[in-house]
């Protein structure tokens, strides 16, 4: 099996880890932090479909059949990889959440919807890490 190339995973987590740092230090209704805001919810949607799409290729490693596996939508990627192990149930749970506020953003506009995002970015970033983990474990297996 080929090793998983987590690289622009973690520099998406490093942005979005300093993009937070610096939302929480600017002045609330200053431009920086509807910059940093921004900047804040763009990495987090980046991370979420990557997060999928790595999930999915470490899924493939546990079936016959890879064909399975790329019928998946996001949600069930997620339920498999914890029938699998790979995440467990609160883990992959919090990610099902995370699709779900992913999914208002695209349909809200206004600072709002993008509180919704900013309130559960300490608790993301650590679940984006833990995908990490899920790379050095399936590359340490193969």
């Amino acid at each position: 099996m080929n090793q998983l190339d987590g690289a622009f995973l973690q520099k998406c987590i490093n942005a979005l880890e300093k993009a937070f740092e610096f939302y929480n230090e600017s002045p609330e209704n200053s431009v920086e932090r509807d910059i940093y805001r921004s900047a804040c919810i763009k990495e987090f949607e980046i991370i979420l479909e990557q997060s999928a799409k790595i999930i999915k290729k470490i899924l493939k490693s546990y079936v016959v059949s890879s064909i399975e596996i790329d019928k998946l939508y996001f949600k069930d990627v997620f339920r498999k990889a914890c029938q699998f192990g790979v995440l467990n149930i609160e883990d992959a749970e919090n990610w099902l959440v995370y699709r779900d506020k992913r999914n208002q953003t695209a349909h809200e506009y206004g600072q709002s919807f993008a509180q919704n995002i900013i309130e559960i970015l300490d608790v993301f970033i650590v679940d984006a890490k833990k995908i990490m983990l899920c790379i050095e474990n399936y590359n340490n297996a193969n």
